[in-house]
């Protein structure tokens, strides 16, 4: 399983948790802070961010609006809902619950 499959499968956890920490955020801000947090371990392309970004706001985990950015640019800024808090508890115990077992595997002598 290659770093990129691994984001794949986690990317929207990630990106709410990012919301949840940090507040409101366009993309390329998302995207930045998930590099400099893992020290550029997960790099998030916009081929992946954008489509999970929609589809995070069609299923009502986060919600949008159009704002200026640092730079004075029109950018798309996204916040974090109720339901996406949700959403980020449920997927976060799932992972803890993963990656135990996964350890559990990797300890075997």
């Amino acid at each position: 399983m290659s770093h990129a499959d691994l984001l794949q499968g986690t990317l929207s956890m990630l990106i709410l948790k990012v919301l949840n920490s940090r507040g409101t955020m366009h993309g390329y801000a998302i995207a930045n802070q998930i590099q400099m947090v893992t020290q550029e371990v997960l790099r998030v392309d916009e081929g992946s961010l954008y489509p999970a970004l929609h589809r995070m706001e069609d299923r009502g985990w986060i919600r949008s609006y159009w704002g200026k950015s640092e730079n004075n640019r029109r950018a798309k800024y996204y916040e974090i809902t109720r339901l996406g808090l949700r959403q980020l508890d449920s997927e976060s115990r799932n992972w803890a619950d993963l990656s135990l077992a996964i350890r559990r595997i990797l300890e075997l002598e």
